[in-house]
């Protein structure tokens, strides 16, 4: 089984960069995914959520969607609590 490579946003838009220079030269998508070492599902995925960003957009977005997934689940836990409360106070417990 192939070790699945991970790649951080810079590295992305490098690699979306020179795909676009790429098929720009002439080149197909599979051609380029080739010899980016990526599939073609990969490579519309990047293009999808990366197209026309510049790399430190790509990273802040990166660190933003990171924060989001932080802050709902600190607001889970607090809703959580919020119930359990609830319920003390009321005496259902």
């Amino acid at each position: 089984m192939a070790k699945i490579k991970r790649h951080n946003p810079e590295q992305i838009i490098r690699k979306l960069e020179d795909a676009d220079r790429r098929l720009t030269a002439g080149q197909n998508i599979s051609q380029v995914c080739q010899i980016l070492e990526i599939s073609e599902g990969t490579f519309h995925r990047w293009r999808n959520q990366y197209g026309g960003m510049k790399a430190h957009e790509a990273k802040r977005l990166k660190e933003l969607e990171r924060e989001n997934a932080r802050l709902k689940k600190m607001v889970a836990d607090l809703m959580l609590d919020k119930e359990l409360l609830k319920d003390l106070a009321e005496g259902n417990l």
